[in-house]
């Protein structure tokens, strides 16, 4: 990882910006003159994209290629060798299979901008990586523990699920509306941790009360902080000799909503065994049938994965008859018979697009039991036994801080 010195003064602006005298440095021949611009400066809506622009020209120049689908991902190829880019205002990651690879590239940026060689990456936008020869583990603990503090929850007693199971929120429009700010602080500070996808159906639940949030609502959200109180320590395993093998779960929960009988779409996605994506999401209009509201869930999931196939082509790596586990027969006999039935007819046309990804061999369906459908962690509020056996299956650990010495120190074996 490196970081880019004073990013913003590399670039040339191409708008007429002009700016006033500071105090303390009047000139006082013209003490009424101002200042025109020639480089971008931190505040400027410009200062972004000028930097951008000047960082891609720069990196093309040098054989790289810009990502297909992410602009902010570069690749340069040398034989069988890669080098990737991953640009964060001013802030790169970039991954070699070669330690020559490395050297070159830390090279070149040296001789165009003045950088600041941070290492291997192990902190990055919250996010603690801890690296070894096994794999990568991914958590934010440090985060949590500060969350915690910060809403007084550092010492409350933990509970084992992030809702009480079966339980569903509605606008409970007779209970007594609270403070929408403080609510939605609260929330704000749940969504930051991505690593945690066992919280996100959860806070799925309780962002739809934002506007209105009632004591009721505040309870739930608490309930999540108590449940974040006991797992900590909890982050993402990622294997390294894990296949490379794009798989997806998919499910919804018919007319779950209790306020618009609205479904909601819960789909996951892994490369071998490693969690790559994930989503819980409301759907755009009530399904009539339960048919309707999976076939929408089997819809957005593979839009997803159209979305990743081209992501993942950039490094490489290519697939087709990816498989997409459901556990509803019906649906996928639907989405591989173009026969209309009474029950399909009305339902959107955007949706029958994954009929056509399945005739052309990209996506292949199979049903799964509702036992083995990872997916329900994102559709339902569960149990604790049940939790803990989907985010196991997902690559969910929790670590020690002396576990994580142990497998960093490896590196260095």
């Amino acid at each position: 990882m490196m970081d880019v010195k004073t990013a913003f003064l590399n670039g040339n602006l191409r708008e007429e910006v002009y700016v006033s005298q500071s105090d303390g440095i009047v000139d006082q021949d013209n003490p009424n003159h101002v200042y025109k611009l020639k480089k971008a400066l931190y505040g400027l809506k410009q200062a972004l994209r000028v930097w951008y622009d000047m960082l891609s020209s720069f990196l093309i120049s040098q054989d790289f290629s810009k990502g297909s689908v992410d602009p902010t991902l570069f690749i340069r190829r040398n034989g069988n060798d890669l080098l990737s880019v991953q640009i964060y205002v001013d802030d790169i990651i970039f991954a070699v299979s070669t330690p020559e690879l490395c050297d070159l590239f830390a090279n070149l940026m040296c001789l165009k901008f003045k950088m600041s060689m941070m290492g291997k990456i192990s902190f990055f936008l919250g996010l603690q990586i801890s690296q070894s020869p096994r794999g990568i583990f991914i958590n934010q603990s440090k985060y949590v523990l500060e969350s915690l503090k910060k809403y007084g929850f550092e010492s409350c007693d933990p509970v084992d699920t992030p809702m009480v199971e079966k339980s569903k929120l509605d606008e409970d429009k007779e209970g007594k509306a609270i403070d929408p700010s403080h609510y939605r602080g609260m929330i704000g500070t749940l969504l930051y941790p991505v690593s945690r996808h066992d919280l996100q159906f959860a806070i799925y639940m309780c962002t739809r009360y934002q506007a209105r949030p009632t004591e009721k609502h505040v309870y739930a959200v608490k309930r999540i902080f108590r449940y974040l109180r006991g797992t900590v320590s909890w982050g993402l395993w990622y294997p390294k000799d894990s296949s490379v093998a794009l798989i997806a779960f998919a499910d919804a929960d018919h007319a779950g909503c209790q306020d618009t009988r609205r479904s909601t779409s819960g789909s996951l996605q892994f490369l071998g065994e490693r969690l790559i994506s994930w989503s819980s999401k409301w759907q755009k209009s009530a399904a009539i049938s339960s048919t309707e509201a999976e076939y929408i869930a089997l819809s957005g999931c593979c839009a997803q994965i159209l979305w990743m196939q081209s992501q993942l082509t950039d490094y490489g790596l290519g697939f087709n008859k990816i498989p997409m586990y459901y556990d509803n027969k019906s649906d996928i006999a639907l989405c591989c018979n173009n026969v209309q039935h009474s029950r399909s007819k009305h339902i959107d046309i955007r949706y029958h697009f994954i009929k056509e990804q399945v005739e052309n061999g990209v996506i292949e369906l199979y049903f799964v039991n509702t036992e083995y459908q990872l997916a329900d962690l994102f559709t339902k509020a569960l149990g604790r036994d049940r939790i803990e056996s989907l985010i196991n299956k997902m690559g969910m650990r929790s670590f020690t801080p002396e576990t994580l010495k142990q497998l960093t120190d490896e590196v260095d074996e």
